[in-house]
Parts: C-alpha cells; sequence; structure tokens
C-alpha cells in the first residue's frame, strides 16, 4: 500500500481520539494520482459492502486502473470490460436495489454486464459523476455507497485525456483500502455522513 498523507492524517485522528463508545465506520479509501476519495458504505446492501471490503483488503483493486471515464456521467474502474461478460460466478453478486439509493451525485455502484438477471460484477465500481445524478440507471444497478469526501478528485479524473472507448490515454492508478473512523470524527472534518439523520 502506498503511503500518503491522508493515511497518516486519519489514523492520527482515529487513534487521539478518547476509547469510549463511540461508533466506527468501515470507510472505502481510494487513492489516485489526483487525490483521494473516501466513500460511506450502505447498511442496506450489506451484501456488496461486505464484498467490497473484503476485495479491498486482499488488495484486488491495486493492479487496476480506472478504465472508463465520461465527463457528466461517470468514472469506472476495477476489472475491464470483457466480450464474453461475467460468466464466473465467483464475480457476481445478486442485486440489492433499494428504491431510496438512487444514482444521484456522488453515488458509488456496481458494474454489471448485461446479464438478464442484473446480477453485479463485484470486480468493478463506478461513481455518479453527473450533478443531476442518472436516474435511468436506478433499478438497473446497485447503488451501495456514497462519495463522502473527493468528488473533486473525481471530477477531475472525469476529465483527463481518454480514447475513442473513454479509456485514460494516461492510466489513472488504485489504491483500494479500507479505514475505520469513528463518525464522531467524519462528523469534525465537515464531512456529511449519509443517513446521519436516523442514526
Amino acid at each position: 500500500m502506498r503511503i500518503s498523507a491522508y493515511n497518516v492524517f486519519f489514523f492520527l485522528l482515529l487513534f487521539s481520539s478518547p476509547a469510549n463508545a463511540q461508533k466506527k465506520a468501515e470507510i472505502g479509501q481510494i487513492i489516485t494520482p489526483y487525490g483521494v476519495i473516501l466513500v460511506w458504505l450502505y447498511d442496506e446492501t450489506p451484501n456488496h459492502k461486505a464484498s467490497f471490503i473484503q476485495l479491498a483488503k486482499a488488495n484486488y483493486w491495486d493492479s487496476f486502473t480506472f478504465n472508463r471515464v465520461i465527463p457528466d456521467f461517470v468514472i469506472q474502474g476495477g476489472c475491464p470490460d470483457t466480450k464474453e461478460g461475467f460468466t464466473d460466478s465467483a464475480y457476481l453478486l445478486k442485486p440489492e436495489f433499494v428504491p431510496s439509493l438512487k444514482h444521484t451525485y456522488g453515488a458509488f455502484a456496481a458494474g454489471r454486464d448485461n446479464n438478464p438477471g442484473k446480477y453485479s460484477a463485484r470486480c468493478q465500481f463506478y461513481i455518479v459523476e453527473n450533478r443531476e445524478g442518472v436516474p435511468r440507471l436506478d433499478g438497473n444497478f446497485t447503488v451501495y455507497g456514497k462519495v463522502i469526501k473527493g468528488m473533486e478528485v473525481v471530477e477531475k479524473i472525469a476529465r483527463v485525456a481518454r480514447d475513442q472507448a473513454d479509456m485514460p490515454l494516461t492510466p489513472v492508478e488504485l489504491d483500494v483500502n479500507i479505514i475505520t473512523l469513528k463518525t464522531k470524527v467524519l462528523k469534525k472534518m465537515g464531512i456529511q455522513i449519509p443517513g446521519a439523520s436516523k442514526r
């Protein structure tokens, strides 16, 4: 794992807080050449959340890139699409469509091929970069998280030079990790936690 100032900063925040009964959260951390993206993972989609955490802890994505970037739409990372689709069941997850979790700006979701069951390819993820959202994707792809910090990084990545297949001309490398932070610390940092009013 590459060391960054963000890693040091977050660990200092975590361990300098009193060890009292504060709620902790596992946060997705995506380190890119353009900065760091933090992702809140929804409890409402437990299988997708668990899958992301498992693959991140296994350093699965660290050999991949953001391989599809489309301004005012999405940036997508992980294993690239194949002509055969994702035929290996180990790559697939049953969809977890939650009506309240929509493709709004910053939504974090699972890619997939055109399989009729709309099973997710758990090796792929994408982030909605359109400020108006992409409602036509709702109910077709599983949204299982939300960017809580780093949308300026997402916007930079969405606008890198790319080829006719929307692949960046210069690879946008991924370093995907899971960090554990107290929700109190996140709030002190000014980070809005999705669904915080319900917690």
